[in-house]
């Protein structure tokens, strides 16, 4: 029985410390402090911590789990978002959110977060100093770093069904979401002749299913950490996606494939058989086609095209949505939109990729960089197509290519202010948030799944959130506001 599709996006930022020392977790840590040291916050809670758990129900041999830098900033915020420093990253890891527009929205709330940082940063660093931050996945020198999404999924559900049936759409979904890129970056590409590629991520693929996010990174992540009561939910915990910049990019992403996996679920591919015979192989190969019309081999022995398996998809999710309904994405009319956009985008995407500039980033890319090829001459190899690719990326207002654009917008910009410090209303992220705006000093530390309170007596108090979808609004707004301390708090949720 397929469970509602609370989703979020977490996103590492590319940074360059412009007179800084090169140290990037220095001058992550910086970053985020900045924004975040007059803020109402808390700190991160470890204690629940476990990426290295297999959803396999073992690990092979030699892999390798996310280590936990407990030692590096850390913060939850107000809208219920974590802001902290990943490795050699500053990241925003979006509130849960109940739908896929939602998720588009707190997607941008974070992107003004690093704006804000940027801003903050600049007040306390010396003279001709500056961090500046690009919303990408490599630095073109064989670095990539992620944009992750989860999916609230059924714990009954084998994951090796779901690790089955989503590969296909993990391949081919880059037609639309894919950020485009310059060049190649991995050994895998030498001696090829490679001017331009849909996706950012795709060529850093190398293994089919894994537990690894950094090396050998799998197509399938495994980790299984769901943040919430593990009897009843999996968090199906994505690494295959490009960061985007076009809000129509980042809405298909999330809501195609919340809307595959309750295929899924609920038992819904009506026997289609849409193996791929090599999904990494394959989605090297769909990163390159410009033309969209390569084929690729299936596991059956026919041949597809990424556009052709999407219309196949689409098709399968349509007459999902008309037996069914589109109440698992949050919102009916929420999921009406993502069939609506998902047709249109693959028609144009089958007549002409330019007419969807507007809404899929390679796309929009691609269009900035023939223009400024044909208007000064350039082959693909000259260095300043690089520079205009990481331009696109760029958070600076002034600076930013896409900012230029006339991208078609699904969120408004005061709805995106405004989520920058208050949480989404019909998930848990709306407890965690509202706490710390009413009782910031009060609470010790937090993560997805609980808060811990520090009422100035021992023991420390914490509280369970073991589901996503209660401390909503609905729930706890008038437990909230009838509460004058975060002691009668805690004495209310007792009684």
């Amino acid at each position: 029985m397929v469970v509602a599709k609370v989703c979020g996006i977490e996103t590492e930022y590319g940074i360059h410390h412009v007179g800084g020392d090169g140290n990037p977790v220095a001058s992550s840590s910086l970053l985020v402090n900045a924004y975040v040291s007059d803020l109402a916050r808390a700190g991160w809670d470890f204690e629940d911590e476990s990426p290295g758990n297999d959803a396999r129900g073992f690990a092979r041999e030699g892999s390798m789990p996310p280590e936990i830098e407990t030692h590096l900033v850390n913060a939850v915020l107000t809208n219920g978002a974590r802001y902290y420093v990943d490795h050699a990253h500053p990241e925003f890891s979006s509130p849960e959110c109940a739908d896929p527009l939602e998720a588009v929205l707190y997607d941008k709330a974070g992107e003004e977060v690093l704006r804000r940082s940027m801003i903050a940063v600049r007040r306390t660093l010396p003279e001709g100093q500056s961090i500046v931050v690009y919303k990408n996945n490599s630095d073109s020198k064989g670095n990539s770093y992620g944009t992750h999404e989860n999916y609230l999924m059924d714990r009954a559900v084998p994951f090796a069904r779901i690790a089955h049936l989503i590969t296909p759409h993990f391949v081919t979904r880059q037609i639309f979401a894919g950020a485009g890129k310059v060049g190649s970056e991995t050994a895998g590409n030498a001696g090829r002749d490679i001017t331009f590629q849909i996706s950012q991520r795709a060529e850093f693929f190398e293994e089919e299913m894994g537990l690894e996010t950094t090396l050998k990174r799998p197509i399938v992540n495994t980790r299984d950490e769901p943040h919430a009561d593990p009897q009843r939910y999996r968090r199906l915990h994505v690494i295959v996606g490009d960061a985007n910049l076009c809000e129509v990019a980042t809405f298909l992403k999330v809501g195609t494939t919340a809307l595959v996996l309750a295929l899924i679920e609920d038992d819904a591919f009506d026997g289609r058989e849409l193996t791929l015979a090599n999904p990494v192989k394959a989605i090297r190969q769909v990163a390159l086609d410009l033309s969209l019309d390569a084929p690729i081999d299936l596991a059956d022995g026919r041949t597809t095209t990424a556009l052709a398996l999407q219309w196949e998809l689409f098709g399968l999710a349509r007459k999902y949505a008309e037996d069914r309904g589109l109440e698992c994405l949050g919102d009916e009319a929420v999921g009406q939109q993502v069939l609506l956009r998902w047709e249109e985008v693959l028609h144009g995407l089958e007549t002409d990729p330019s007419v969807v500039a507007d809404k899929v980033d390679w796309a929009a890319k691609l269009g900035l960089l023939e223009a400024y090829r044909d208007r000064h001459g350039l082959d693909w190899d000259d260095h300043r197509l690089a520079a205009v690719d990481l331009q696109y990326h760029d958070l600076r207002p002034e600076r930013s290519l896409f900012a230029r654009l006339d991208t078609e917008r699904l969120v408004k910009e005061q709805d995106v202010l405004d989520a920058v410090t208050e949480p989404p209303r019909r998930t848990r992220a709306y407890f965690r948030g509202q706490c710390l705006k009413r009782w910031a000093s009060s609470v010790a530390s937090a993560n997805w799944d609980s808060m811990v309170f520090d009422l100035g007596t021992d023991p420390l108090r914490r509280v369970p959130m073991m589901d996503p979808l209660r401390g909503t609004a609905e729930f706890v707004e008038e437990l909230l506001d009838g509460s004058s301390s975060p002691a009668e708090l805690l004495a209310r949720l007792s009684a």
